[in-house]
């Protein structure tokens, strides 16, 4: 009888066991997820330390959260030898992902990224190469992975078939742009920079369309990529493109990702539209659905929170490496994220020569 219990109860002990996290840069607007998984009383990780080579930034960001300087490392090397993580999550440059896999791969250590995956195609394929050596997971976070209405957008559409076949996508994500908005100067630095995150909008925001898109395409590459370009605001981002759009065309749909540091205000909005009705999914807790006849009848859902596991980047995490979840063609795997980073490097490249860019298949 004590073994059955035991058996019984083994599971809830295991998923009780908090992660230990490190991580990797403190340069991303985006670290902010981590001070707030910190101080939340039920904790899916625990955060072991921080390794960022700008110690005076390291430092003061710390104390601006009134973090120890303890948990402060000049180098990823020295945080892993010292604290023995069991993932890192890299809040660095998009150029610096690569070593951070490079790092932490052959130690079997995990890595979760802030999008997108890889800053072009050859830091892609180098990290392929790592991952099929050292076979660790790897993964991408994405804000919109946690809202519940992709949840249920992936439910009505793949499940219940509630809007028949998909015919055309359009995905709208980005701000007023990163300056406008106030962000740190270690984050605009290498944001604005077309090396360290290979492109301005295209990239900060044409991955979330790009994701999403190879997501509800079950990982399936588009034949084609399309892309348009400009600069309107070249005395503030003289290096990049603020305004980006880009056509994905597959076989019976088309996406249209609509990238832009010009939006009046903040969105992150996908249209979904099929043969019978139309979604439009955002961060709010309701989606607006479409179906009916011709003219349409309107109506609002009511969503449901997400499971704890899926609720934010922490928490699945910790799901995905104590093997609760397995990331296969989710939002974050690695396989769908590959795709993701064909798709920009085919749209930069559309962007550049003014031509349609075929895929390989």
């Amino acid at each position: 009888m004590k073994k059955l219990l035991l058996l019984l109860f083994l599971p809830f002990i295991f998923q009780a066991k908090p992660l230990r996290v490190g991580i990797a840069g403190m340069t991303h607007g985006h670290v902010g997820q981590v001070y707030t998984a910190i101080k939340k009383p039920q904790q899916d990780v625990i955060i072991v330390g921080f390794a960022e080579p700008n110690k005076e930034l390291g430092l003061a960001l710390l104390k601006k959260q009134n973090l120890p300087d303890s948990l402060w490392f000049p180098s990823l090397e020295a945080l892993i030898a010292k604290t023995k993580p069991e993932a890192i999550a890299a809040f660095n440059s998009i150029y610096e992902h690569l070593e951070v896999v490079k790092v932490c791969a052959p130690k079997g250590i995990h890595v979760i990224v802030e999008k997108p995956l890889a800053v072009n195609m050859d830091h892609l394929n180098q990290m392929k190469a790592l991952v099929a050596k050292n076979p660790i997971h790897l993964l991408t976070n994405f804000e919109t992975t946690w809202y519940p209405s992709h949840a249920k957008m992936w439910q009505m559409v793949k499940e219940e078939k509630a809007l028949g076949t998909i015919r055309k996508v359009v995905i709208m994500d980005g701000h007023r742009g990163p300056q406008e908005i106030g962000c740190a100067p270690e984050f605009l630095n290498w944001l604005t920079d077309p090396v360290l995150n290979g492109g301005g909008a295209l990239i900060d925001f044409g991955c979330y369309g790009a994701d999403i898109m190879t997501w509800l395409m079950d990982g399936k590459r588009p034949l084609a990529v399309t892309a348009v370009t400009q600069q309107l605001k070249p005395d503030v981002y003289p290096n990049v493109d603020d305004e980006a759009s880009i056509i994905l065309t597959y076989p019976d749909c088309q996406a249209i990702i609509q990238a832009s540091w010009n939006w009046p205000f903040d969105r992150k909005d996908t249209e979904v539209y099929g043969t019978k009705g139309i979604l439009v999914a955002d961060k709010t807790n309701k989606m607006r659905y479409v179906t009916g006849d011709r003219f349409g009848q309107e109506g609002m859902l009511s969503l449901d929170p997400l499971p704890h596991d899926v609720s934010n980047v922490f928490p699945y995490l910790a799901a995905v490496v104590q093997g609760r979840i397995k990331p296969q063609k989710d939002l974050s795997s690695f396989e769908i994220n590959q795709v993701v980073v064909e798709i920009l490097e085919a749209a930069r490249e559309s962007a550049k020569t003014g031509k349609k860019v075929l895929l390989q298949h």
